[in-house]
């Protein structure tokens, strides 16, 4: 499904959560009343108590930040503008958001009261602490209640009743530096309150007297694949002062479960059904869980009962996958994957939040749909630790999650020389955030690992503690030290680098058998830079910036990085790109110019992985830093903030294809990769090399291709460039034994090599002693391409047809030919789901391009522009419907 987006910002209006009445009923607290704790100087007594007026209060939804609260309600309309946030200070002027302490308040209505029945609350994370008041009473203090992830539940039976009911949290003032919570280090700017609040939600739960919590299945599959065994675990408390008998009892994968306990007043007890005491569990055949591309994705469900004297008193349910996850080291010491016996090639990026934290479910619909569209098969997750939507997504559609706590901050203190001491509670948040996201992730199928570091691994006592968290969980996947090459006590190896680039370098850099070329797993790794298109960057910069941006290549970009990273600038960049291409002239040709270069550097990083994803010495893993930004940025990324796809994004998708040619920057070879499991017979190559008029200079068919399943075959090697213009073209076609089109791909090329200066490489870049020419591409002569287009409906969405030709006596290549679909209004139609766009036509040359997008209100315009071509605008007439 592709969603489309929603804005985040709409003004929440306040009104109080209806709870439901049932056993085994979790309900979120729908909206917040907010205030700084500077206005709102009573005591939580006071505040908590039916009969207090938040008269002047700010309303806020179930999951938002002081910040993300302030923007809801309209009090800082364009904080993404230029450097706009600088500006941001509490409503009355007096300083940052982060100094004082803010209210929560919010009003909950319950039923009328069941003998029996309890009501808890539940706290999924706070930023940084905070203090829990209900009906006046305080129910839980800061120190109760610390850390962005642990999940806490506190029995409020005797302070609630029937009727309205008052809940209210004192939230203290987030310092990622010292306390557990989230910092952005140089993806963006630190946001003005450090995004405290309860970003995960707060819910109320109602149960009987024994509640069920933590439901878990472990999956142990048998090496042929024919059976899987199927451990269900699920914790038991009487939450009464007295003892009680208790049935649980349910299904999972449609096997029956039952048993009778009885549990002293306070008791929990971990009720485990397994094989050797219900024979069903060992499922025979089972339906496998494979990452997209490899196969399916079908789920199983657990649903659990508790009765206490016949009566209904909890129900807990969850979704599993089956499936095996090994992680291994290969003989050079780098990390591997397998999933059902089948090693994989990890092509993952970065994933990045929102900055505020702000929820937006039709928001990470359309970005999943992205992951989909771009071929990858991972996310990593590098602190910012998502909630349970977020995984369910990820189980739906195959798409991996490395998750894994964050990097130089508290979370890292510990590990670093000179970082904040961590005291005896830091480490009572660490284990509860621990066996908080093991709970949490242990029955999504999409997970395949833990880091518990990421630029450091923990010391010993921190390792310790981490792993004995993860043991008590049952945790059964990978967990790994560190994304660096460090290692922590009872772990040992990694198996992971982090040797950059974070800045630019060639394309030819990804082929290099040191640092950050494609060899063994790089956790996060790119070559910096991803500049947006034209009327995004108009959008995020102010006129002042984007002059400076093709101008000055010294100076800094608040959109850019921290002012103290080597990354607030875009110098080498911006060098690298005048050197290659030329100088840009203006604004819209620096941008032209950064979209080739993105495109192709994009495409050039996730191909030498793919090269060698089977050689002697394989590339068992890539994570392009990153996949998104948690806000408009100038960096890192493979679609910008307002989800509009560029040249990063087509390069990474063109290398991502599931059957896929390629050229090879070091050995010129010609490289068929299949990501599929699926054998494939009969292919046919063709390979051209054109001059910069596009005539072609060489060509060879090959022809009766066999490529395996999950491997790559080199097939050719084209020759050195002689007698060539200096800039040139590759075209690679890939077909079937009967014609069909299955793969193209166009590259530019210059018969001056890039020659890389390793001796001067740092951590994050690698200096060129000599630089590909380019420039022939700007001699290249103006020409247009015809354009026919056509939509049709299906259901809400519409898909768009789009017919590309060149004619025949042109005056030469039609190069990067870029699609866009407007509304009536001119703005871009997103989310939008490309076959392929950023496309190079031939003389005589004809390409059908499909796009899938949310039905627009009026008839969609096609927007071409290339390279070497003016903007052309074609209306369309309205799409037909089809059923």
């Amino acid at each position: 499904m592709l969603a489309a987006a929603s804005t985040a910002g709409a003004i929440t209006p306040y009104a109080p959560t209806t709870v439901a009445a049932d056993a085994g009923t979790v309900t979120r607290i729908a909206h917040w009343q907010i205030q700084d704790s500077t206005k709102a100087q009573q005591r939580g007594a006071e505040i908590s108590a039916a009969d207090f007026s938040t008269q002047g209060w700010y309303a806020a939804s179930a999951r938002a930040t002081v910040m993300a609260a302030l923007l809801e309600n309209g009090l800082y309309p364009d904080v993404f503008h230029s450097d706009n946030l600088t500006a941001v200070q509490v409503p009355d002027g007096s300083g940052n958001l982060v100094v004082t302490p803010w209210w929560y308040r919010s009003e909950f209505v319950l039923g009328a009261r069941v003998p029996g029945q309890r009501t808890r609350v539940r706290t999924n994370g706070v930023i940084a602490a905070a203090d829990l008041w209900v009906n006046g009473h305080l129910v839980a203090d800061r120190s109760a209640i610390a850390g962005a992830y642990p999940v806490n539940e506190f029995d409020v039976t005797p302070w609630v009743h029937a009727g309205r009911n008052v809940i209210a949290l004192r939230v203290h003032p987030a310092d990622p530096r010292q306390s557990l919570s989230i910092g952005w280090v140089d993806w963006n700017p630190t946001p003005p309150d450090n995004n405290m609040g309860p970003w995960r939600g707060v819910d109320i739960v109602q149960s009987g007297p024994v509640a069920l919590g933590d439901p878990q299945v472990e999956t142990a599959l048998s090496d042929d694949h024919a059976r899987a065994a199927l451990t269900v675990r699920v914790e038991a408390r009487n939450l009464d002062t007295v003892a009680h008998e208790v049935t649980v009892s349910g299904r999972v994968a449609d096997v029956p479960l039952a048993r009778t306990v009885t549990l002293a007043p306070g008791q929990m007890q971990e009720l485990t059904f397994a094989p050797e005491d219900t024979p069903g569990l060992v499922l025979a055949h089972p339906r496998l869980w494979w990452p997209a591309g490899m196969g399916e994705q079908p789920l199983y469900a657990l649903a659990l009962r508790a009765a206490v004297g016949g009566a209904d008193s909890d129900r807990a349910a969850t979704a599993f996958g089956i499936r095996s996850v090994v992680s291994d080291l290969t003989a050079e010491g780098y990390r591997r994957f397998s999933i059902n016996g089948q090693p994989l090639l990890i092509r993952g990026a970065g994933w990045a939040p929102d900055m505020f934290l702000r929820d937006d479910p039709a928001r990470l619909e359309t970005e999943f749909a992205y992951v989909r569209n771009l071929g990858l098969n991972t996310l990593r997750t590098e602190g910012k630790l998502e909630d349970q939507r977020f995984y369910e997504l990820a189980d739906r559609d195959g798409l991996l999650i490395l998750a894994g706590w964050e990097c130089c901050d508290m979370w890292e203190s510990a590990a670093q020389t000179g970082g904040v001491p961590w005291e005896a509670h830091d480490f009572d948040v660490a284990q509860a955030s621990m066996a908080t996201e093991a709970r949490l992730l242990r029955n999504h199928p999409s997970v395949i690992g833990f880091l518990i570091g990421s630029d450091n691994a923990p010391p010993p006592a921190l390792a310790r503690l981490y792993l004995d968290a993860l043991h008590a969980a049952h945790w059964s996947l990978p967990v790994i030290s560190a994304a660096a090459d460090k290692p922590a006590e009872g772990l040992g190896p990694s198996g992971m680098k982090m040797a950059g680039p974070y800045d630019w370098v060639p394309p030819a850099y990804w082929y290099a058998d040191k640092l950050g070329g494609a060899f063994g797993f790089d956790s996060e790794v790119s070559a910096g830079a991803d500049i947006p298109r034209m009327e995004d960057l108009q959008r995020m910069l102010s006129e002042q910036e984007q002059e400076a941006l093709w101008k000055l290549p010294l100076q800094r970009q608040y959109h850019a990085s921290a002012a103290w990273s080597p990354f607030a600038v875009l110098t080498l960049f911006d060098q690298a790109l005048a050197r290659r291409y030329g100088a840009p002239s203006g604004l819209a040709d620096y941008v032209a110019k950064a979209q080739l270069d993105n495109y192709d550097n994009t495409r050039a990083q996730f191909e030498a992985f793919n090269a060698r994803m089977d050689a002697d010495q394989p590339a068992t893993g890539v994570i392009y830093w990153m996949l998104n930004n948690a806000w408009p940025s100038l960096h890192w990324h493979l679609y910008d903030y307002d989800l509009h796809p560029a040249g990063a994004y087509f390069g990474a998708k063109k290398a991502n294809e599931p059957l896929h040619i390629q050229y090879a920057y070091d050995s010129r070879e010609v490289v068929l990769v299949n990501h599929t499991l699926r054998q494939v017979e009969g292919l046919r190559a063709t390979l051209r090399v054109r001059d910069l008029s596009g005539a072609v200079r060489y060509q060879r068919q090959v022809n009766d291709i066999a490529l395996a399943g999950n491997h790559t075959r080199r097939i050719a090697t084209l020759p050195p460039p002689t007698d060539l213009s200096t800039t040139y073209f590759v075209e690679l076609d890939l077909a079937s034994a009967d014609g069909a089109a299955l793969g193209r791909n166009v590259y530019w090329l210059s018969t001056r090599a890039d020659v890389l200066d390793w001796e001067h490489s740092n951590w994050y870049a690698t200096p060129s002693s000599q630089d590909a020419d380019l420039r022939g591409l700007s001699t290249l002569p103006q020409v247009s391409c015809q354009v026919e287009a056509a939509s049709r409906r299906e259901g809400d969405q519409e898909l768009t047809t789009v017919t590309l030709s060149l004619p025949a006596g042109a005056a030469g290549p039609a190069v990067f030919q870029h699609l866009t679909l407007r509304d009536a209004a001119g703005q871009p139609l997103v989310p939008v789901l490309w076959d392929d766009n950023d496309v190079t036509l031939w003389p005589g040359e004809s390409l059908v391009l499909h796009a899938r997008h949310p039905r627009a209100a009026a008839a969609a315009v096609v927007e071409i522009e290339g390279w070497n071509s003016p903007l052309v605008r074609l209306p369309q007439a309205a799409p037909a419907t089809t059923h």
